[in-house]
């Protein structure tokens, strides 16, 4: 049998500190939690093992672990990054007058580094588009699937509009009429999310 190294036993020494430090700098029941993350921020469901998104947590919202399968659930998929597009839409989210960041790594497999064709790396805001065909449809949707955060016309995750308002969206300043999830990504977008 073998004996694990110094290394692996600092590595689980570190992560069990983090942990009890985390833990206790939480005001959530952990009998409640729905998510965690782990030390590099990353969240793991703790559910059902399905790809369905968050509709009851508040930010900020980091990126998923199950990446595969939350890119399977936007109908994209994992692999070599396509040549045929490449752009750069941005997105700030605004909720009650607090920004939310954007992570980076959505649609990024941490173990593979195999990417979806809509990702993001930096937390600054920015999607990258880098598809396959010229012409392929994404959506604000199929991020916010990736990322397993919900998206609809009253609610961003678990923050729900005040009652008789919806989710704002607008694209280069021009407010979007239909579903947030519908909005289709483009170049030199630039996108505004807004609940309360």
């Amino acid at each position: 049998m073998n004996r694990p190294t110094h290394v692996q036993l600092a590595a689980v020494a570190v992560t069990a500190a983090l942990s009890l430090t985390l833990g206790a700098c939480s005001d959530q029941d952990p009998s409640t939690a729905s998510t965690r993350s782990n030390s590099a921020g990353v969240s793991d469901s703790t559910g059902s093992g399905d790809a369905s998104p968050d509709n009851t947590s508040v930010p900020p919202w980091p990126a998923p672990s199950d990446v595969r399968e939350r890119v399977a659930a936007a109908g994209l998929d994992l692999g070599p990054m396509g040549t045929a597009e490449h752009y750069h839409p941005v997105l700030s989210i605004d909720i009650a007058g607090q920004p939310v960041p954007l992570p980076p790594n959505i649609g990024v497999d941490p173990t593979t580094g195999a990417m979806s064709a809509l990702h993001t790396h930096e937390g600054d805001g920015t999607i990258h588009i880098e598809a396959h065909s010229v012409g392929e449809k994404f959506t604000l949707g199929q991020l916010f699937t990736q990322w397993g955060v919900a998206l609809t016309p009253t609610q961003v995750g678990g923050v729900k509009a005040p009652v008789g308002q919806k989710v704002t969206v607008t694209s280069n300043g021009t407010r979007f009429p239909g579903d947030p999830a519908d909005l289709r990504l483009e170049p030199d977008q630039r996108i505004k999310l807004t609940v309360g």
